[in-house]
């Protein structure tokens, strides 16, 4: 395959490309050791440790977060001629927590932990920036690190409004000027990569709508507030109405993942709940969803009578990519992998927590082909999910060639 890098030395990619192949095996057994110990996020102590364990013998000096997670910086020994190592650092996260999901998978590696795996590739996302680290690292003791690096092994990106922000309160982001991660795409084969500018995930909160009224007999229900049935008309009506008032190509869904009320067939419950999540691929109607959802929830319950409460959690904006890093990253995809192996990518529904750091820091989030050829799409947050490890090596020459290129 030709390799030709116009930001990276033919010889800085041979050597980054070499570093990486000696590692590869490391890799990919300390990945085999996250999947079998899955933990869930902001309890991701053993997986925190293990990480700063050969951060430490590689010679880094990490930093623990509060509670668990790290960072951990990596700055050039010495500077050559034309470096500019007084410039802000290039940041790589690396997110490391599980699924409260059951790993169904019969491969030897199998979790450990019964309703825990990593079912959405983490423990890939943290095997390649640990990877980037002990590359990295070398070429600093070389002398040959253009720019300081910060790797961000981020805790809780499940949770909802995610670790990310538990990374910025510890001042994580401080000193960063651009930022980038990898998340599996297990729709694309290994040795691809998938690459867009703009909004590349969708906006995701948590919404719990509950009712209460007088409950009774069914067979008296003109002297009760009916809930069950408010409940069923919140349920079906709220998504429609709420998608009639909102700007249609803002891409919004409102959907619910449990209704529970009462307890009997011939009782009308005096409480009900709904619950579900609104994704929103538009950051301007993200932000003008609570006001509209308060404003239709009102109209239906009141028309049963029932008293209401709306509880909106907010959880993570969409990630909006930034056309410079993500030219960057192209850049470096090209060269690694080749023109053909990259190609657009859609805009998700899914929610990422990496948009938080995308607020404050311009950067891109790259989806990375894990699909051994030829083999069926497993989706993210199954139990057979899983990867083709070469893609591990792809990421770490990928991130270690961001790092190498000279600045302009």
């Amino acid at each position: 395959m030709q390799r030709t890098l116009a930001w990276v030395s033919d010889s800085l990619h041979a050597q980054a490309a070499g570093k990486a192949a000696a590692f590869a095996d490391e890799l990919v057994a300390f990945r085999r050791d996250l999947h079998m110990h899955p933990e869930l996020g902001r309890e991701e102590f053993r997986t925190t440790g293990l990480i700063r364990e050969r951060l430490v013998r590689a010679g880094l000096r990490p930093r623990l977060l509060p509670g668990t997670g790290l960072v951990c910086d990596i700055r050039p020994d010495r500077a050559s001629p034309g470096d500019r190592t007084d410039e802000g650092l290039i940041a790589f996260r690396g997110d490391i927590d599980a699924l409260p999901v059951d790993d169904v998978k019969e491969v030897p590696y199998r979790s450990t932990v019964p309703g825990r795996a990593h079912a959405c590739g983490h423990d890939v996302h943290t095997s390649i920036v640990l990877g980037t680290a002990l590359v990295l690292a070398e070429f600093a003791r070389e002398g040959l690190l253009p720019r300081p690096v910060r790797l961000i092994f981020q805790p809780a990106e499940e949770k909802l409004p995610g670790g990310a922000l538990d990374v910025i309160k510890a001042g994580g982001l401080a000193g960063v000027s651009e930022i980038h991660a990898i998340h599996c795409d297990p729709k694309v084969e290994v040795g691809r990569v998938g690459l867009r500018s703009g909004a590349i995930t969708s906006a995701c909160d948590r919404v719990v709508i509950t009712l209460t009224g007088a409950g009774g007999h069914t067979a008296r229900p003109h002297r009760t507030t009916d809930l069950v049935t408010a409940l069923a008309k919140l349920a079906a009506e709220l998504p429609s109405a709420f998608s009639r008032r909102i700007d249609p190509r803002s891409g919004a869904s409102l959907v619910w993942g449990r209704i529970e009320s009462g307890s009997a067939p011939n009782v009308i419950p005096q409480y009900g709940e709904l619950e579900g999540t609104l994704r929103c691929l538009d950051l301007e109607a993200w932000r003008q969803a609570p006001d509209l959802m308060h404003e239709l929830v009102d109209v239906i319950a009141s028309t049963y009578g029932a008293k209401w409460e709306l509880e909106h959690h907010r959880g993570v904006p969409p990630v909006v990519n930034d056309p410079d890093a993500v030219a960057a990253m192209r850049t470096i995809a090209t060269g690694v992998l080749g023109a053909s192996a990259v190609e657009g990518t859609e805009q998700s529904l899914g929610g990422e927590d990496f948009s938080w750091f995308l607020e404050r820091v311009p950067g891109e989030l790259t989806r990375l082909g894990v699909r051994p050829v030829g083999d069926p799409v497993y989706d993210l947050h199954q139990g057979q999910f899983d990867v083709d490890e070469r893609a591990i090596g792809i990421g770490v020459e990928l991130f270690a060639g961001l790092a190498l290129r000279p600045f302009r």
